[in-house]
């Protein structure tokens, strides 16, 4: 998730830097590759992806910490906090997507 919303920051203040005289700016895909780029399914299907990674490591940490196999609880604390953290931010693109796209739908042609 950390990764692409890095490559996403990337391309955002890469598409807003002023340009100087005669250069040219370019906007590489999420990989670095500077190809054709990624899909924004596979970004988005990949973040989801690492948010439920992240909420299955923070379920693992707690019920570790529940049954005394070695978790310290300030383990579980984090690893609880940053799942809470990446699904926040996944809601939060979400309600922006839906956003946007019912403002699509509201225009006229």
């Amino acid at each position: 998730m950390l990764t692409a919303m890095n490559s996403i920051s990337s391309a955002t203040q890469a598409s807003t830097a002023p340009l100087s005289a005669g250069s040219q700016r370019t906007i590489q895909s999420a990989g670095g590759s500077g190809g054709a780029g990624t899909p924004f399914s596979a970004l988005f299907s990949d973040a989801v992806g690492q948010v439920d990674q992240l909420e299955t490591q923070a379920h693992t940490a707690v019920a570790g910490l529940m049954t005394g196999s070695g978790v310290d609880v300030h383990q579980a604390m984090i690893a609880t906090q940053k799942a809470s953290m990446a699904f926040e931010l996944a809601l939060a693109v979400r309600n922006k997507a839906v956003q946007a796209y019912q403002q699509v739908i509201g225009m006229q042609f």
